[in-house]
């Protein structure tokens, strides 16, 4: 439960700092810095040394991956047909194509199927924040290119300047040869602060006027991130036989909605950020509906 108040709290008091103008109009730009080069980095560090790698493991990672892919296609079909430009199927594929697998989405799993199933968990997260690190930000550089054509060498140096995929490939590397468990209680404080400062973040970058101009892409990005999604992995786990926990932890993370670091991403790289704040915010308030009507579904099949 604390989990949800914080969430309300943490974005309504950014939106209530924004209109009281108590802060600076550009300070989410150094929330986001934050964020980016201490708080993310640090998550890396304070799961992956922890996880169990195992066969049974690939069906998430390999899940998390194909559900970045085909929402590519999607929206690269849907906005054609639509004629967005390539700044709003950039917004779009970040929007819909990544969930919200830890602040949202460790709460509810605790809620739904215990804290024993985390260490599942754990490894969806992990392995969508690798996705957003590489496929979400060459996404939002094609978007933020006024042209929507980069180099491969520009995308590359974007890719390995990016604090947080730095983070993760530093935890996967070093973990195995150096013991970071003196280190802990530092991760913990510093990953603590993700949650909390990228809701308020969001909040202070939330503005519902002419959100009505906005119901067709948020209708559209929530479809595929909360209906679409699962529905994929699950058509998934039935077709290679995947079963048991595993299969119905993959399916629920799925579900999530957007993930908030899709915010920080979509203002440093210029794109949408008013679809991309709307976006999360309606999407969390959504996602513990349709959450609950998955947990009935996954029931039914495994």
């Amino acid at each position: 439960m604390v989990n949800f108040v914080l969430i309300g709290v943490c974005i309504i008091a950014g939106m209530i700092f924004r209109a009281t103008k108590t802060i600076h109009p550009d300070a989410h730009k150094g929330i986001n810095t934050w964020i980016l080069y201490l708080a993310l980095p640090a998550v890396s560090f304070k799961y992956l040394p922890k996880v169990q790698w195992t066969v049974e493991m690939l069906f998430p990672i390999m899940a998390t991956f194909l559900i970045s892919v085909f929402c590519f296609f999607f929206m690269k079909l849907y906005s054609k047909s639509k004629g967005y430009s390539g700044r709003s199927r950039s917004t779009l594929e970040l929007t819909s194509g990544y969930s919200n697998t830890s602040f949202i989405g460790f709460p509810l799993i605790s809620a739904f199927y215990g804290e024993s199933f985390l260490s599942i968990a754990i490894i969806c997260d992990q392995t969508m924040f690798l996705a957003l690190s590489t496929l979400g930000i060459i996404a939002a550089v094609r978007g933020g290119s006024r042209s929507g054509k980069v180099s491969i060498a520009f995308i590359l140096t974007r890719l390995v300047t990016f604090p947080p995929l730095i983070g993760c490939i530093c935890a996967l590397v070093l973990s195995p040869f150096i013991d970071l468990t003196f280190a802990e209680p530092f991760f913990d404080k510093l990953a603590a602060t993700v949650s909390p400062l990228a809701l308020f973040s969001v909040g202070l970058q939330l503005k519902f006027n002419g959100w009505k101009k906005l119901i067709p892409q948020m209708s559209v990005s929530m479809l595929y991130k909360m209906i679409l999604s699962p529905a994929i992995v699950l058509g998934m786990a039935l077709l290679f036989g995947i079963k048991g926990d595993v299969a119905k932890i993959t399916v629920f993370e799925a579900a999530m909605p957007t993930v908030v670091t899709s915010s920080i991403i979509a203002e440093q790289f210029r794109l949408n950020t008013k679809l991309t704040n709307l976006t999360i915010g309606f999407s969390i308030i959504i996602g513990f509906f349709t959450s609950a009507v998955w947990y009935r579904i996954i029931d039914m099949f495994f």
